[in-house]
Formats: C-alpha cells, structure tokens, sequence
C-alpha cells in the first residue's frame, strides 16, 4: 500500500512525515481503542526520553546545572506592548 507523501489541508498542501508514512504503512488495520492508547502511550514515552537525554547532553556539554534553570526562572522573555 503507498500513501500520498503530499495531502491537502485546509486549502494548503502539507507533506506527510518519514514517520507519518511508516507508522501508516504499519498500522493500517484496525486497533481497538485500547491498543491507540498503549501505541500513543509508547510514542509519547519515547519522545518524553529522547527529549529528557537530549536535555541532558546540553547541560553537561556546557556544564550548566541549577543555577541555569534559576538564571531562566527569572528571565523576562514577554513581548513588550506600548
């Protein structure tokens, strides 16, 4: 089964993903609710850890480490209105 790597939404042409496309090629039989809920549960679970590694090479490889995370707490990053 091939998929359209190009759809159409809202009026404007949007790519299917790498991902989009592998995860429709494999899951293209019907799930029961519960098996949607323990696939999203996994995918969210694995970006949740990639993100949280990711997140840890950057402290270390710029040796931050609370004090950041406090320097960031105080940081104003709002749009100023006049």
């Amino acid at each position: 089964m091939y998929f359209y790597k190009n759809t159409k939404v809202m009026g404007a042409e949007k790519r299917l993903t790498n991902l989009q496309i592998e995860l429709l090629e494999v899951f293209k039989y019907e799930l029961s609710e519960e098996q949607i809920k323990e696939i999203r549960s996994l995918l969210v679970n694995y970006f949740a850890d990639k993100v949280t590694s990711d997140i840890g090479k950057l402290f270390e490889e710029n040796n931050w480490g609370e004090e950041k995370i406090e320097e960031w707490s105080k940081e104003h990053m709002r749009t100023k209105y006049s």
